[in-house]
């Protein structure tokens, strides 16, 4: 009798840990369907055959703010910004050249490295703009690479949103996606 009573028990607390504890798994989203949907690639998508004209390559030296932040270990400023659409991280073809002058740079400067430093704006929870930095920020060192740049020449690192502004417009919130280009001296 006292077996069949510590069966019983046993049995109907199991059950109750079983019903209880199980909650259903959820359903992941067809990658498709998420909002970062299909990225425009495929063949070609990172060839630097389709680098436009020398002319574009000389504006990508351009400094963006006519200002050069320069100290002991780096140099911001003289190499444009890689600027991204939207909760995207792929390479638009306008954006190229302005990796292509950060390789000639680095072919007459040896002696530098490059940083990529990726930004965000500011939708989006900090998890998830410091991973959307870190895929644009590995975007450009893979294109870099592609064009010849040395791994070892190479570094990335996702500031997510940390710098971004919270209020303004799209044009405002465009500024903040971005890939910038930092010459690191040592």
């Amino acid at each position: 009798m006292k077996f069949a009573s510590k069966t019983l028990c046993l049995v109907l607390a199991s059950s109750a840990a079983v019903f209880t504890g199980c909650a259903k798994k959820p359903v992941r989203p067809d990658p498709s369907a998420t909002l970062m949907g299909q990225q425009p690639g495929g063949p070609g998508a990172l060839n630097p055959q389709e680098v436009s004209t020398t002319a574009d390559m000389n504006t990508a030296l351009q400094p963006r703010d006519a200002s050069i932040i320069e100290d002991a270990n780096t140099i911001r400023g003289l190499l444009q910004p890689v600027y991204f659409d939207f909760n995207l991280s792929s390479l638009k073809p306008a954006e190229r050249p302005k990796l292509q002058a950060a390789k000639d740079y680095l072919d007459k400067n040896p002696q530098y490295r490059l940083l990529v430093e990726a930004h965000c704006d500011w939708r989006g929870t900090a998890e998830y703009n410091l991973a959307l930095g870190d895929r644009r920020a590995n975007q450009a060192k893979k294109y870099l690479l592609t064009l010849g740049v040395p791994a070892d020449k190479l570094e990335t690192v996702s500031k997510g949103s940390e710098d971004a502004v919270k209020t303004g417009d799209d044009s405002t919130w465009a500024k903040d996606r971005r890939d910038d280009l930092v010459v690191l001296k040592k």
